[in-house]
């Protein structure tokens, strides 16, 4: 009996220290004076595989030479993404990030974008507002909110904030709305209200864009329409405006992410211009690495 006891033991040692052994290394801190690659097994944390940053992050792996060192994007979501960023962070561990903002991510942590001297992730974007070809003649009222619709990327995250905090995304636009009442009183003045009009509205699923979503269509609620969001991937947010089968979208990130739809579509939908300026993507790391500043270090550190 004791021999089997023993036995058992052993069997159950030689089960848990490897896992011990795993859970050490993935808790272990950024070390500076090593490369950068082995301590994150050449991975580069992503987000959903159809989104626009991930397909410029592989043509990043290609022209920065990465593939030739093993490095590789691993696709998740945005909630995987962020969940694992917040397991690093907390424990100084070294990650790489598909990053963009505006994002509360941004606001939570102290992260940097990575320099990209090649140019793959682009300047600088914005996000417009896309509505359906008609709009202006069917809804003048939405089609008026819509096109002065503009706020900040700190507005933004102020929404972004609280949703992340637990908050219902429909009660933090409501709460926004209600702290910024100049605001959106540009947005409405002088507009007629409604009486029960129906408005659909798309979106991509991210962060800032069910921010976005969620407090233009309260404001347009507010105006006497009977609203509906629904959320899609990329490509049949820009199917369903130009197809007339959706009014409307606040998330159209250009001139690079939605570049490729932009095209496809061109001439089937109407621009309203851009409603938030000052959006960035590209690779993120958090500010404690303090000797990876680019693409480049990827490589090289």
């Amino acid at each position: 009996m004791k021999k089997q006891k023993f036995i058992k033991l052993f069997l159950l040692a030689i089960l848990i220290i490897p896992i011990i052994s795993a859970c050490s290394s993935q808790t272990a801190p950024y070390k500076s004076k090593e490369k950068l690659g082995p301590q994150i097994n050449y991975t580069i944390t992503g987000i959903d595989a159809g989104a626009g940053v991930m397909a410029s992050t592989q043509t990043a792996l290609k022209d920065y030479g990465l593939e030739k060192n093993n490095w590789q994007l691993q696709p998740s979501s945005t909630s995987a993404m962020t969940s694992t960023l917040d397991k690093a962070y907390k424990n100084k561990q070294p990650i790489v990030i598909t990053g963009w903002q505006p994002h509360w991510m941004f606001k939570k942590y102290k992260l940097k974008f990575l320099k990209d001297p090649k140019n793959v992730y682009g300047k600088a974007e914005h996000i417009s507002t896309v509505v359906r070809k008609g709009l202006k003649k069917d809804k003048p009222e939405a089609y008026t909110i819509l096109d002065r619709f503009h706020w900040t990327p700190s507005q933004m995250s102020d929404v972004m904030l609280k949703v992340n905090g637990g908050m219902d995304p429909d009660k933090a636009a409501k709460q926004w709305i209600k702290n910024n009442p100049k605001l959106v009183q540009q947005w409405t003045k002088g507009v007629k209200k409604v009486h029960g009009q129906s408005l659909k509205i798309t979106y991509v699923a991210w962060d800032s864009e069910i921010a976005s979503t969620n407090v233009i269509a309260q404001v347009l609620r507010d105006q006497g329409y009977k609203v509906t969001i629904q959320a899609m991937e990329m490509q049949p947010v820009w199917a369903s405006i130009s197809t007339k089968a959706a009014d409307a979208t606040v998330s159209a990130w250009l001139p690079k992410t939605s570049a490729k739809f932009y095209s496809d579509y061109k001439g089937k939908f109407e621009d309203l211009g851009a409603n938030l300026e000052g959006a960035k993507v590209g690779l993120a790391v958090p500010k404690y690495m303090t000797n990876i500043n680019s693409i480049n270090d990827l490589k090289n550190k």
